[in-house]
């Protein structure tokens, strides 16, 4: 059976999807990445390789995400795409007609307009993470909530309570404030999903038009309370995806089957044998010209597979050197 890889690296996340020519999922894989890519990369596609049924063959591999570079070089990528790319076109393969895609994670947030099957607009907030995940995950160990229970305290809510959401220190003092008031917890961690909400909205979404289908999806998109508090800010029907939090991954899937079924080449796939091969990366400033270049390399055992960070190149490594 044929099927496509896809590989999202993000600096909260590793997601890893395999999907047969129809686009059904083989096996599906959300980790954290905890600063170690490489690490998670390769025991991701161990468990992966064990999940899925005899007789597969991988035809096309995708990368996309923060390490989409790195990840591209260990597993032999056919294709590497930037995440709205990735996000635009997954979303597009579960709802057709969509027309906004909303997309929060651990660590940043982006919005994509499309009309016409056509990426239009996009915009992305990677520096306040008063936008993000991390934003909810630091309220949620403040108040001492398990951050899978928020969502569900969010709906409970019967008197909403404004907090100050622009910046996560002045959301914690207000927080704190509203609950010296006597507002109930519900409440306050409804305010807390109505305040990323609106960040999300004057920030990421300042002078987009939002126009349905709109559908939501990263890690966050598990939280009913900020599916709820989206849909009361833009008065429309926002849907989730079922697998919402890898749409990345499921995303560089399927431009690899697009890139092969283009090309009509064989998949440059190292095979899963990678998870058994030691990784390494170093570091050199080039001194060349004026530009002192600091350049990133990564080893494969004792073979230099891939370097970022150059200006120019030539430092770059030729794709038939790899062979």
């Amino acid at each position: 059976m044929k099927a496509y890889l896809g590989i999202d690296v993000g600096s909260v996340s590793t997601n890893i999807v395999v999907q047969d020519e129809a686009g059904a999922i083989l096996a599906g894989l959300y980790l954290r990445t905890r600063g170690r890519p490489v690490e998670t990369l390769q025991a991701g596609l161990k468990e992966t390789a064990e999940k899925l049924p005899t007789g597969i063959q991988i035809c096309g591999v995708g990368t996309t995400g923060s390490g989409r570079y790195l990840a591209g070089v260990i597993v032999g990528a056919d294709v590497i795409k930037n995440e709205i790319t990735a996000h635009a076109v997954a979303a597009s393969h579960f709802i057709s007609d969509v027309q906004t895609v909303l997309e929060i994670g651990g660590q940043d947030s982006k919005i994509i307009i499309i009309r016409d099957g056509i990426v239009v607009d996009f915009a992305m907030n990677t520096v306040c993470a008063a936008g993000t995940g991390s934003f909810l995950d630091q309220q949620a160990s403040r108040l001492g909530i398990p951050i899978t229970e928020f969502g569900d305290l969010a709906l409970q809510s019967k008197h909403p309570v404004r907090i100050a959401g622009r910046c996560t220190v002045f959301a914690e003092s207000d927080m704190i404030h509203k609950q010296q008031m006597g507002h109930s917890l519900k409440d306050i961690v409804n305010g807390l999903c109505e305040a990323l909400v609106r960040n999300y909205l004057n920030n990421v979404g300042k002078g987009k038009e939002i126009l349905p289908p709109v559908v939501f999806q990263g890690g966050v998109a598990a939280n009913a309370g900020i599916k709820a508090a989206f849909e009361r800010a833009l008065g429309m029907e926002v849907l989730v995806p079922p697998h919402h939090n890898i749409m990345g991954a499921i995303g560089a899937a399927l431009l690899a089957k697009e890139e092969i079924n283009h090309s009509q080449k064989a998949s440059r796939f190292k095979g899963f044998s990678i998870t058994k091969l030691t990784y390494r990366t170093s570091s050199f400033e080039c001194n060349g010209c004026p530009n002192n270049c600091e350049i990133a390399e990564i080893y494969e055992e004792d073979r230099v597979i891939g370097r970022w960070g150059a200006r120019c190149p030539k430092w770059d490594i030729v794709q038939e050197e790899l062979h």
